[in-house]
């Protein structure tokens, strides 16, 4: 039997989904783990960004800076018409807050999210590095499946940055990347969806999205981290509620909410 004291749930990429987030934040409830951070982009996209602030806010132990969130807080850089649009809307609602302590403090913790954490996570004296994007660039760098076969030679330089594992999101994909280099997807790590670290190897692990999954399982994404394993996780939830909310809003475009339904 696990032990639920040694467990951290690692989530990661809400995008302003709290329908998502709530059947997640219920799942490791569940479960009986107390311990959860967050790998950024906690708004972005999606239409209840205030909700998922104050609920990452209270569940999580600590959260990082995702693009999104910088984008947000600061301006949205090198961001397409569509996020960039669905940026200025988040920031709008930030503003529109009545309340004026609570718009500072949501602002206040939006920029004190830091880029990057080392932590023993699993209670078994390993260094876990976490970061939103990739340990050599940590907000903006994505680490694609295929750059394990098109591009080793960014792949060595960003595992030159890991002393034995790291964790990330930013692609919405989740997986394993190992410094062989591989990239194993969440159905070939091993029985259950658990991937076993083995102690001569480095590994990135992508925890995937809660709140706009792109491996074409549209379901939320999340991972647990034990001593020695990481444990894959897939929570349904009302994708259509959230999609209607989206397409309410004339500043979110209605591609965001269908493409909830498929994964990508």
């Amino acid at each position: 039997m696990r032990d639920i004291r040694v467990q951290t749930a690692l989530i990661s990429d809400i995008h302003g989904n709290a329908v998502a987030l709530h059947a997640v934040l219920k799942d490791i409830e569940s479960r009986g783990i107390e311990r959860i951070v967050c790998l950024g982009d906690i708004i972005g996209y999606g239409p209840d960004p205030l909700e998922c602030v104050d609920l990452v806010r209270e569940k999580c132990t600590w959260a990082l800076m995702g693009n999104h969130d910088f984008g947000v807080l600061y301006e949205p850089t090198n961001f397409n018409p569509t996020a960039e649009s669905a940026a200025y809307w988040t920031r709008e609602q930030f503003d529109a807050e009545p309340d004026e302590a609570k718009r500072a403090e949501r602002y206040k913790y939006l920029g004190s999210l830091r880029v990057r954490v080392v932590e023993n996570l699993a209670g078994d004296d390993v260094p876990v590095i976490c970061v939103h994007a990739s340990p050599r660039r940590p907000i903006n760098e994505y680490i694609f499946p295929e750059d394990a076969s098109d591009a080793p030679d960014k792949l060595e330089a960003i595992f030159e940055r890991v002393e034995r594992i790291a964790f990330v999101g930013h692609t919405h994909v989740p997986g394993v990347f190992t410094d062989e280099p591989d990239f194993y997807p969440p159905s070939e790590v091993g029985e259950n969806r658990v991937y076993k670290f083995l102690p001569d190897e480095k590994v990135v692990v992508n925890v995937g999205s809660v709140g706009q999954p792109r491996d074409l399982d549209p379901r939320a994404s999340y991972v647990i981290l034990t001593p020695g394993q990481v444990e894959f996780v897939r929570v349904e939830y009302d994708i259509q509620k959230t999609a209607d909310k989206i397409k309410a809003v004339p500043q979110l475009h209605d591609f965001l909410g269908d493409r909830l339904y498929e994964g990508k």
